[in-house]
C-alpha cells in the first residue's frame, strides 16, 4: 500500500495516521509512506512511524520511506528513526529495490 503524506506528522495528525494503520486489512504487509509533500515530523509523529513499522514487521512486512524532505531526513538521520536500508530517494530507486526483492525470493 501507497500512502502520500501530507503537511505535517505530529500530535495533532499522529493519531489519524496510528488509526488508518490500525484499520489496514491485516493482508497487507508492507506500507509505502511516501513524505513527499511532508514538511514535519515531530516525535509524537516518529513514534507513529515506529509502531507502524512494528506492526508490519509482525505481519512479516516493512514500511519503506520515500520522498523525505531534506528537514525530515535530517531529524531520521539525527534520532536515528529508521534503518537507512528502508529510505528512498524516490519512487524510482523504491521500486528498483523491490524489484530486486522479488527477484530474490523468485
Amino acid at each position: 500500500m501507497h500512502l502520500i503524506l501530507n503537511g505535517q506528522l505530529d500530535a495533532i495528525t499522529a493519531p489519524d495516521l496510528d488509526q488508518f494503520i490500525i484499520k489496514l486489512d491485516h493482508n497487507i504487509k508492507n506500507l509505502v509512506l511516501d513524505f513527499e509533500s511532508l514538511n514535519f515530523v515531530s516525535s509524537a509523529g516518529l513514534r507513529i512511524l515506529a509502531k507502524a513499522r512494528k506492526t508490519m514487521k509482525s505481519r512479516q512486512g516493512q514500511v519503506c520511506f520515500v520522498n523525505l524532505s531534506p528537514q525530515v531526513k535530517k531529524v531520521f538521520n539525527i534520532v536515528k528513526a529508521v534503518p537507512i536500508s528502508d529510505v528512498f530517494q524516490n519512487i524510482e530507486e523504491l521500486d528498483a529495490y523491490l524489484m530486486k526483492m522479488q527477484n530474490q525470493n523468485n
